[in-house]
């Protein structure tokens, strides 16, 4: 793999390389914004030549002697981390940061992953769940990856049941984010989007969001939220200038929670910030929460299938990346069968 070049290559089928790992049929999987990131090279640590891809379902085909929650035959969400559950990081639920050698985000960036037809899972009592017999594969896709993100998201952003929660992006994840902030049943959740497509999207799907593009979003948030700015800001978009506009929207010691990953560093005015006292919350996702999620699709309290725009095989993945790294045809998620 070069940079800027992605192939759809034959490869040995993955063994098990250790008694905690499981091989995974992939039934379905998707592309992520982040293997664009690979893609394009502003991954500093993803692998040249590994298979990418962390957002996939698939039926356990072999484990590991030291495998104990999942059996040959379970259908399964794969977490986008593979994680010990025992380093200093783990065991307070920090599982990004997993010390292991392939802990944190390993699978389609530095061990391969599940833009294939099978995937070695390390550590695959913590990195698979069952999905549950209520729930279809393209209902768990996004559960161990974006929904994760997104659940996390909500979870350390302290929303109140009174705040103003402004999402900023509605791309996968911050639609994804939308949906787990909704489950806090905020007073009130505006998302800021640049598409005018996207846009249509939230407000048809989600009535009771408002909706503002980024041009007006500073002074609609300043001068219709009782606290000149919103409580909690949410940035899921990455763009050039969504960092700066997420800080400047919130209001004095707000929660700024940053999910999204950028292809050029940010910079961090504090001279312009002085006295908002605010407090940042950054960095991957810590996906430890991939029951709980799929427990939530199958109540019906999530549900993340209006996402999938486009479907393709594995054998023209191809044209999936060109149609989702264009974002044309309306494209929002793209499922790619692997199953043949």
């Amino acid at each position: 793999m070069e940079r800027g070049r992605f192939e759809l290559l034959d490869k040995p089928k993955p063994t098990l390389q250790d008694s905690r790992d499981a091989i995974v049929r992939v039934t379905l999987a998707s592309i992520c914004t982040s293997d664009l990131h690979i893609k394009h090279g502003s991954v500093p640590r993803a692998v040249g030549g590994i298979t990418v891809g962390h957002e996939m379902v698939g039926i356990v085909e072999q484990v590991g002697s030291d495998v104990a929650t999942v059996s040959v035959g379970d259908r399964v969400a794969v977490n986008v981390e593979t994680f010990c559950g025992e380093c200093f990081f783990c065991r307070r639920g920090y599982v990004n940061n997993c010390t292991d050698p392939d802990g944190g985000w390993a699978l389609g960036c530095r061990i391969d992953g599940g833009q294939a037809e099978y995937v070695r899972v390390p550590y695959a009592d913590r990195g698979l769940n069952r999905i549950p017999d209520t729930v279809s594969d393209e209902q768990a896709l996004f559960a161990g990856d974006i929904l994760a993100t997104g659940y996390w998201a909500a979870r350390i952003s302290e929303i109140a049941p009174d705040d103003t929660v402004l999402i900023i992006g509605a791309g996968p994840t911050g639609i994804c984010t939308l949906l787990c902030v909704m489950l806090k049943r905020p007073e009130r959740i505006i998302v800021c989007e640049r598409s005018p497509e996207r846009r249509r999207f939230v407000r048809e799907h989600y009535p009771e969001v408002e909706v503002v593009g980024p041009e007006k979003c500073l002074a609609f948030v300043r001068e219709t939220s009782p606290r000149t700015g919103a409580d909690v800001v949410v940035e899921a978009a990455g763009g050039d200038d969504t960092f700066r506009l997420a800080w400047e929207c919130a209001r004095p010691n707000a929660v700024v929670t940053v999910v999204a990953l950028y292809d050029k560093p940010q910079l961090l005015p504090l001279p312009d910030m002085y006295g908002k006292n605010l407090t940042f919350k950054t960095g991957g996702v810590d996906g430890c929460d991939g029951a709980e999620i799929l427990r939530l699709i199958g109540r019906g309290e999530i549900d993340t299938t209006s996402l999938i725009t486009h479907r393709y095989p594995l054998s023209r993945i191809a044209e999936a990346y060109d149609l989702f790294e264009s974002r044309c045809d309306g494209v929002i998620k793209v499922a790619v069968n692997c199953g043949g």
